[in-house]
């Protein structure tokens, strides 16, 4: 299906600010380059089971969560905690957002088979708006996402290294989001998405 616009001729996001922003440079290159060997070397990243079709599968990416506690109620395995470099990280986000976050999930796309299929994110406090603040580094893949009434209104952003996108307000209740396989050639990818939980 081809992909709607997402910009308009002066480069400005066409969905409502109060849904999405997007800060392709939030981190410079130097730091992007340095977040990302550190997390490539020192991460301890698994690879998750999720049940699809009445079937266990492994899901096609690598994950870490580190933070105050475990991601979902009944989670057995207990959060990582935090490292220098996610506080950093955590710490500039915060700042530009004014938001507040206590966990953060790593996702790690070694190449282009790498991916995460449709989905949106759960509300992370019930009863409230979910916010997630996604920082990228490493190579730029495309972040697809559609309309969950009608799939032909779809759009696709590309997150750059270094870049920060936050979703907001009801764009999980909306709309679903991916990172579809590629064909062509990918370098390492990984992605911060920053959330509160209860």
């Amino acid at each position: 299906m081809e992909q709607l616009k997402l910009f308009d001729d002066r480069e400005h996001l066409l969905l409502p600010q109060h849904l999405m922003t997007y800060e392709p440079e939030f981190f410079n290159a130097m730091d992007s380059e340095r977040f990302l060997d550190t997390f490539l070397k020192t991460v301890p990243f698994q690879q998750s089971k999720v049940m699809m079709y009445d079937k266990e599968v492994l899901t096609p990416r690598l994950n870490a969560w580190f933070g105050d506690r475990p991601m979902r109620d009944g989670d057995r395995r207990p959060p990582i905690p935090w490292t220098a470099e996610l506080l950093e990280i955590k710490t500039k986000v915060e700042d530009h957002t004014g938001m507040i976050f206590n966990g953060v999930l790593l996702n790690y796309y070694r190449d282009g088979h790498d991916s995460v299929a449709w989905h949106s994110d759960k509300d992370t406090i019930v009863g409230l708006k979910t916010e997630i603040a996604s920082v990228s580094f490493g190579q730029p893949r495309n972040f697809d996402f559609r309309n969950k009434e009608n799939h032909r209104q779809q759009h696709s952003l590309e997150l750059g290294n270094g870049s920060l996108l936050l979703m907001k307000g009801d764009l999980q209740k909306y709309w679903e989001h991916r990172i579809a396989k590629s064909t062509a050639p990918m370098k390492p990818r990984i992605n911060l998405t920053f959330r509160k939980v209860l």
